[in-house]
């Protein structure tokens, strides 16, 4: 496949890419390449259209109908303009000349024009009344923060369409200082919060003595381990420097986030999963997992889960599980909203009966 990338100028052409802001245009472009097709060859006997859109660039592509005529397409044309096959399906195709496709996913460029628009109907004064909560109007920001690649993979990308304009109304922005406390360890969870701008230490109380477990900066998560487990606060996250907040409460975290992201599968489903190439994941202490862990499950503490998402198998299926499910759920959706393919085991161990 060739390396040579698009230009705004050529997805400028294209529809409905067109419609998208300069800023998406140029991040999509990043990830464009073209794909050369040679002559007499069907493009799409190996790799077919389903969840793409497929454009023509260049030279000239014959798309055999389902009644077996045919109609050919130029690339440069209006007709060419948009994704093949959308307004004539097809059953098979012939490159009559070399040719030159891009391809692009459907969901991906989906959610791009949905946030898209959300933005321009914020632009032109579409936001919520007076009365109401404030809303994140800053969208020269807000989109830089939900970039492309935060929308290809991650909580974002994973949410049902209806519920991203119904997040985004529900979404506050708090202005924060250096120093501010931003959540306690043993408080109750309360709000679920985005980084806009500046960046967090998170530290946890373990003997008596803070331990500084990371550090988070603009566009991380925090503070759903203890609403996905309704559970007590288990770090203290505080500012290093001035910035912003985007914090969704409690209820709505679990309707719009929470719901949609965490799965749960019986034991027989797990068994399933993991029969198939899967991987058991105890999420429990070290001295717990000792005690009765599954066979060929693998230990990553609920504290340590954040750290195992970079080493972690992007294409496996991982089902988690504890005791009780709660830790578990909570390491399911800590994976799940960073784009894993994770679930948890319902009831846990103890819901589950022998494994």
């Amino acid at each position: 496949m060739s390396t040579e990338r698009i230009g705004v100028a050529v997805l400028k052409g294209l529809e409905p890419i067109s419609a998208l802001s300069s800023q998406r245009l140029g991040e999509l472009a990043e990830l464009c390449v073209v794909e050369p097709v040679s002559k007499t060859l069907d493009p799409f006997r190996v790799k077919g259209v389903a969840g793409q859109l497929v454009f023509l660039l260049k030279g000239e592509l014959a798309l055999i109908l389902g009644n077996g005529s045919s109609d050919v397409v130029v690339g440069g044309t209006p007709e060419a303009r948009h994704p093949l096959g959308r307004r004539t399906p097809f059953a098979q195709a012939k490159a009559i000349t070399d040719i030159e496709l891009l391809r692009i996913d459907e969901d991906l460029l989906d959610i791009m024009v949905t946030w898209d628009q959300l933005a321009a109907a914020e632009r032109t004064g579409s936001r919520a009344t007076e009365a109401g909560p404030p809303t994140m109007a800053n969208w020269s920001i807000l989109t830089g923060l939900f970039s492309i690649n935060n929308l290809k993979s991650g909580v974002f990308a994973q949410l049902p369409s209806a519920h991203i304009n119904e997040m985004l109304r529900r979404f506050t922005r708090v202005n924060v200082k250096r120093g501010q406390v931003v959540v306690r360890e043993g408080e109750d969870g309360d709000y679920y919060y985005v980084i806009e701008a500046g960046k967090c230490l998170v530290e946890r109380t373990v003997g008596g003595v803070s331990m500084r477990l990371a550090e988070l900066k603009s566009g991380d998560a925090f503070g759903e381990e203890a609403l996905v487990a309704n559970a007590k606060r288990n770090a203290t996250v505080t500012m290093l420097a001035e910035g912003a907040l985007l914090r969704l409460a409690k209820g709505d975290f679990n309707e719009l986030l929470k719901k949609p992201l965490l799965q749960s599968v019986n034991l027989d489903q797990a068994r399933a999963k993991v029969g198939a190439g899967g991987q058991w994941i105890d999420v429990r202490y070290p001295s717990e997992y000792q005690y009765d862990k599954l066979p060929g499950a693998i230990n990553i503490p609920l504290s340590e889960i954040r750290n195992a998402v970079k080493v972690l198998d992007r294409t496996r299926e991982y089902v988690l599980y504890c005791q009780s499910g709660r830790r578990s759920s909570a390491a399911a959706f800590l994976l799940a909203q960073r784009g894993l393919k994770a679930f948890v085991l319902e009831g846990g161990l103890r819901g589950a009966g022998p494994a």
